[in-house]
């Protein structure tokens, strides 16, 4: 008989591995159509994420160009003991340049995590702020261990596949 699956402890897990990322990883549509991956620093506040990047960046422009952008979070490699089931979590985003100006209470987040003199300094460039709105997301834990999610763990559901259905709907369809 299986162990049942503590859902309390997985949501506290989850938060927990959110809380202790620093970098996003973006994943994009360059001009071409070709997938395109970079990183940036984040913050999340009320259920969306942010990052500060600059024009420069070639992800800048793809940001602007698309409406959605995938968010990606990964557990250290060093950390990891079964590769084939490292900890991850992604979210299916649309995301607005909402620019340089106001947005104080974003901007402490970010001082808080990411120092306030490189802030300030940035501020000074030609950054601007993406808020990324997650429309939905995926927490893997390992095998058998997935997970529906919002960002703040408000959604927290255990992605359960029914194996027996799913054999018989393989050899109704080779027949």
């Amino acid at each position: 008989m299986k162990k049942p699956v503590d859902v309390e402890k997985n949501k506290e897990n989850y938060l927990q591995f959110i809380n202790k990322r620093k970098n996003l990883i973006l994943s994009l549509i360059d001009d071409e159509g070709k997938p395109f991956i970079s990183y940036a620093p984040f913050v999340k506040k009320d259920g969306k994420l942010y990052i500060y990047i600059s024009k420069i960046a070639e992800h800048y422009g793809y940001m602007e160009n698309n409406d959605f952008v995938d968010a990606f979070l990964i557990a250290d490699e060093s950390e990891t003991n079964n590769k084939f089931a490292t900890e991850r979590v992604r979210w299916s985003c649309t995301s607005s340049n909402i620019g340089n100006d106001g947005h104080e209470d974003i901007f402490e987040l970010f001082n808080a995590d990411h120092g306030e003199a490189m802030l300030k300094l940035l501020r000074g460039l030609d950054f601007s702020l993406f808020e990324l709105t997650p429309l939905k997301g995926r927490y893997v834990v390992g095998f058998g261990l997935a997970f529906d999610i919002d960002v703040d763990a408000n959604i927290f559901n255990h992605v359960v596949i029914d194996k027996k259905k799913d054999e018989e709907a393989t050899v109704q369809g080779s027949k």
